[in-house]
């Protein structure tokens, strides 16, 4: 994004604010029920418990509201609180858009591990943590906690949104053709087909998927005493959730830095499993006999007759060449395989004696090690035909199966590639970085301010509004992000796009979370918010059990996703309005 587009833009919100503050804001409140003192009728009857959507857009002469900062602008009216909203939601929306183009101008440079492991999700959820830090730190207890209303309900509005309209466009935009249970890559020649269209993402994404739903833990351990109708334990549930929140954070950010390492060694071991399976087929097809004797054991002489076959200048070893021109012979297509690293492993594997040849007794109990290892995974299933085992064949398409659920090679790469100009793009990116982090804190604290303004303009509980409006804010660059790439149709576009998603809610649950419940433990506020808690963690238990154990989602599980989102707020409403959860 170019910097001097973005310092416009901020230089007209700023003009445009100074020139709303200069207004005043002068009005009378009407009540819903009459008083007394009133010498004139304003025409409204009395209402005993007015509805949600009772506007009271004008307020007495005598109330002011108070400046921000002491000099941001503020009104008393319904109105002008909504337009506020709007616009300092815009600037958040900003913060979002500058902390993820930093955080990936940073990627570019610095790669994954600890940048891509650790600042990024941090940087990603930071507007979310800093509207729920500012709704926590104002004025007295007793305003805290009738503002802190905002932060679980941006909290919980996050969580659903990311999890049931962004998840359910994923869905929808990444549709290819299925065919064997598989997304295959940038077809769509099926349209919008319920069951034969859908997206496959890599095992990776499932593991995604089921740390978010461990990560609701925090929020079973402090609903407990509620749940129980236990008073005095709450202070401590408090405690003890904050401290595993704290400890999932760590123990998540770490798992975040070492998931690309274990990846690369995941896919070199299916890589070499590669290689097994590739040369026990060509040795099947070149066999004088059966590989297996009828009793289902290694046929040593078949065996030793093959190794003969390989051994080209018949010094009774092979060598690195000969091993190398059987891989080469053997033409991998199905993967991207270096032949000397290849040869490299087959070494390791049969070279015993570590004199860099394969002996004819190394060869033999190298290839029977490997038999053995193939039956155990294929099973050894009898041919009626052929009178052999098809456990070999068995075994090539579990290794292809596993291969095509751990993902494309370049989904693992760490390597950076080479980026000119590295010092400009790092210096565009850490500006970036602090341009999003100052913005989000300066304008967090009036947004919750205005938030809470318009509740009581309006009579809508603040939790609403926050559950509603406040994610399009502060998660709409992500959703924007998400979608686009998703509609590249691929798999790996579509396991990274739903591993974000997931990633995300784990943030909010650990991160956010760890913010939320230290602002009430050291403010000695009341954790009261059951029906937030139990949208939570529907959404996240139901789409987590959903996203742990498949890989390929068809088209009609986006279904799935839309309907949770209105579920949840008729939820939300329904426990709070009819029952007096909160």
């Amino acid at each position: 994004m170019n910097m001097v587009s973005v310092l416009q833009r901020l230089l007209l919100l700023f003009i445009f604010l100074f020139c709303f503050s200069s207004f005043p804001s002068n009005a009378r409140f009407i009540t819903g029920r009459s008083s007394p003192t009133d010498l004139v009728s304003d025409g409204i009857s009395t209402v005993r418990n007015p509805p949600y959507l009772l506007l009271k857009p004008l307020i007495s002469a005598e109330e002011t509201c108070e400046q921000t900062y002491g000099f941001l602008p503020c009104t008393t009216t319904a109105i002008g609180n909504l337009f506020l909203i709007l616009v300092y939601g815009y600037l958040m929306f900003l913060a979002a858009t500058y902390l993820s183009s930093g955080s990936e101008l940073l990627l570019e440079i610095l790669g994954p591990g600890i940048v891509g492991g650790l600042f990024l999700p941090m940087l990603g959820a930071l507007p979310d943590a800093m509207l729920i830090l500012v709704s926590g730190l104002s004025g007295t207890a007793e305003t805290a906690q009738d503002q802190v209303s905002v932060g679980m309900g941006l909290l919980a509005g996050s969580t659903v949104m990311l999890l049931t309209v962004i998840w359910g466009s994923c869905v929808i935009v990444g549709r290819c053709d299925l065919r064997d249970s598989f997304a295959v890559d940038g077809t769509n020649t099926k349209g919008f087909h319920p069951t034969e269209t859908g997206v496959s993402t890599d095992i990776w994404t499932c593991y995604a998927a089921r740390i978010m739903a461990i990560s609701v833990i925090p929020f079973v351990i402090v609903q407990l005493p509620q749940a129980l109708n236990s008073t005095s334990g709450r202070h401590l549930a408090v405690l003890i959730a904050l401290i595993i929140s704290v400890s999932m954070l760590v123990s998540y950010c770490v798992y975040q830095v070492f998931q690309p390492w274990v990846q690369r060694r995941r896919l070199a071991y299916v890589k070499h499993k590669h290689v097994i399976s590739g040369i026990l087929r060509h040795l099947k097809k070149q066999a004088f006999g059966k590989l297996l004797t009828d009793d289902g054991g290694p046929n040593t002489d078949i065996i030793r007759k093959l190794f003969h076959a390989i051994d080209e200048n018949h010094d009774g070893a092979l060598s690195h060449s000969e091993l190398k021109a059987l891989i080469i012979g053997i033409r991998f297509e199905e993967i991207d395989l270096d032949k000397d690293d290849a040869v490299r492993k087959v070494m390791l594997d049969f070279d015993t004696s570590l004199d860099s040849l394969v002996q004819e007794e190394e060869f033999i109990k190298g290839i029977t090690k490997w038999i053995l290892e193939a039956k155990q995974t294929g099973g050894a299933y009898l041919e009626p035909t052929a009178g052999t085992f098809k456990f070999i064949d068995r075994f090539h398409q579990e290794t292809k199966r596993e291969h095509a659920l751990l993902g494309s090679e370049e989904q693992s790469d760490e390597v950076v590639e080479h980026v000119e100009n590295p010092r400009w793009i790092s210096f565009k990116a850490v500006l970036m970085l602090l341009l999003g982090t100052l913005i989000a804190a300066a304008f967090a604290d009036p947004l919750v301010d205005a938030v809470d303004n318009f509740s009581t303009a309006t009579s809508i509980p603040s939790f609403f509004i926050s559950f509603i409006a406040l994610p399009l804010a502060t998660n709409s660059s992500e959703a924007v992000s998400a979608i686009i790439f998703a509609s590249r149709k691929k798999q790996r576009t579509a396991s990274l796009t739903f591993s974000e998603l997931y990633g995300a809610v784990t943030m909010n649950n650990v991160l956010c979370l760890s913010v939320f419940l230290a602002l009430v433990y050291v403010r000695g506020l009341t954790w009261d918010f059951s029906s937030e808690v139990l949208v939570i963690l529907i959404v996240c238990i139901v789409m987590g059990a959903f996203a742990s154990f498949r890989t390929t989602f068809p088209l009609w599980t986006c279904s799935v996703a839309y309907i949770l989102y209105p579920f949840s707020l008729a939820l939300v409403y329904v426990l709070d309005y009819f029952f007096g959860w909160s």
